[in-house]
Parts: C-alpha cells; structure tokens; sequence
C-alpha cells in the first residue's frame, strides 16, 4: 500500500476530439507526492496539476485553466492512472487538449500495462469519506457516502433503444476497471453533431473514436463492446473527474443522469466541507488524520 509511478516513460499520439488538432503525449515517471501534472512542453513546460481548484469549464468534457493556459479533456487518462493504481506521473504535451485514442482509456490502460508500474518509497495517502455529501441540479443528482472502499452506483436515462435506463455498480478492486470500465467509449447522438460544429467541438470525433448513435441506432458498424457500455463509460468519466481530489478516495458515489460540470460541483462541496472527510496513510491507523 504505498505509492506507484510508472517504471519507465511512455509515448503516444493522436488527436483532440473537440479541437480536432495533433497531439503528442509522453507519461513520464514521477516523484512521491507528485500526483498527476500534466506539462504544456508547447508553452515553455508550463505546468498544470489535476486539481479541483483548476477546472475551468465543464461542458463535453472536463477542461484545467491555470494563469489562462488551458488543458482540455483530462479526464479519460486520469481515469486510466487512477484506475490502474498510479499515484504520480508527468504527463507532457503539445497541444491543447489531450489525444481521444478510440474514446476509451483502453489504449492508455495497455501502455501503462506494458511500461509496468513501480513502487516507490512514501504510503499511499487516501481521501476517506466521514459524511454524505450531495449535489442535485434539477433531475441530476449525485452524493458520496462513507465506505471501506471506491465504488460507484451510477444510473443513466436517454430516451434511444439502445440505452433507456441503465445501471451499474463498480467496485474499485482486483484488476475490476480493467476489466469492467477501460474500453467502455464515449458516445454521442447525431442530432448533437450539428450544434457541437457550430460551437467548435467535436471536431476530431469520427466513428474509429465514438459511438454516434441515430434516433433509432447507430453509425458504427462494429459491435458495442458491452450491452451496458453507455453506463460503463460515464463511469469512466467519473472516476476520471474524481481523480482531480487528488488522491485515491474511500467512499461510495452514487449517481443519477450526471455529466461533467456535476461531477465537479460535488467534488469541490466535498472538499469544502471539511467534516465530510479526512485524509489517512495506508500506513497508518484508520483513524489517524494527516494534514496536507
């Protein structure tokens, strides 16, 4: 139970979805107590860490602003570090937003795989949950609650075949986001496509990195991966979001029809509400609190 980084850097490219734009990403490992900076290597190395208090904007995806420079769509490698177990890495690149791959964090969660993961020295410090929290936005709702582990209920509602309602309850355990989460792609509807151009987003999006999805079907010719893979990928999304605490949690959350900008708004009430949680060593009794 003490903190990882990766054994060895690692390097990938591809596009932004929205921006539509090249990018070139390399995972470097990091120092103890480090956490996930991400590094503009395009703007003199200027650094951004995957904290609460630098979320800019929440829209279709979770976008850092630090001192104006801008770092979009995080949160599908964050969910992949915070899924596989690493606690410190360096992320560079180029440009704007981070690369889609194929909408997943699978590819990420395969070359982290592959580079292999070390141990460092200092305990892994985790964020445990004391006291519900919840946020609600309309018919949008979300809390987190008190458990020995990370696990997420999540229920999503669209009016299309291939959705409706679907649940899911993910338990961080074993390998499970591997398994269960990592390949589980974004998804979008046609109707959106039109008014996503007009605002500039979207502009990488093809059917090789989402699931585009027609009133009655879909555009794409492959298969979906899982029966439930639009519940699977919010949680993606989740875990990806929940990331920016900036430390593994112990809690459970429970969601209903969220997004990203909900997402956000209830990690900074918990953070804000200092009776909701206290941070403890692996390493240490469950009871003993450390200060930041």
């Amino acid at each position: 139970m003490y903190q990882t980084t990766i054994a060895k850097p690692i390097e990938l490219a591809g596009v932004g979805l929205h921006t539509g734009a090249p990018v070139n990403l390399r995972l470097r490992p990091a120092p103890e107590n480090t956490g996930y900076v991400f590094v503009r290597t395009d703007l003199d190395n200027f650094e951004i860490s995957a904290s609460v208090e630098f979320i800019g904007h929440c829209s279709y995806a979770t976008t850092l602003v630090r001192r104006g420079v801008v770092l979009s769509t995080c949160e599908h490698l964050l969910s992949a570090l915070r899924g596989s177990g690493v606690d410190n890495c360096f992320v560079d690149l180029d440009n704007i937003e981070l690369p889609i791959m194929d909408g997943s964090s699978e590819v990420f969660i395969d070359a982290i795989t592959k580079a292999g993961i070390v141990e460092q020295d200092a305990p892994r410090r985790f964020l445990k949950v004391l006291e519900e929290v919840r946020f609600e936005q309309g018919d949008r709702k979300m809390s987190i609650v008190p458990a020995d582990r990370f696990e997420i209920e999540c229920v999503i509602e669209f009016e299309h075949p291939f959705i409706e309602q679907q649940r899911f309850l993910f338990v961080s355990e074993n390998g499970s986001f591997g398994r269960e989460i990592a390949s589980a792609r974004t998804f979008g509807f046609t109707h959106e496509i039109e008014m996503m151009r007009k605002a500039n987003l979207g502009l990488g999006g093809s059917l090789d990195n989402a699931i585009v999805l027609t009133p009655d079907g879909m555009l794409n010719q492959t298969p979906l991966r899982f029966n439930d893979e639009f519940v699977r990928h919010k949680i993606l999304d989740i875990i990806g979001d929940v990331a920016l605490v900036g430390m593994p949690v112990l809690g459970r959350i429970i969601a209903h029809k969220t997004g990203h900008a909900v997402h956000a708004s209830l990690m900074s009430k918990l953070l804000r509400t200092e009776s909701a949680w206290e941070i403890v060593e692996s390493a240490a009794p469950s009871h003993q609190k450390v200060s930041f």
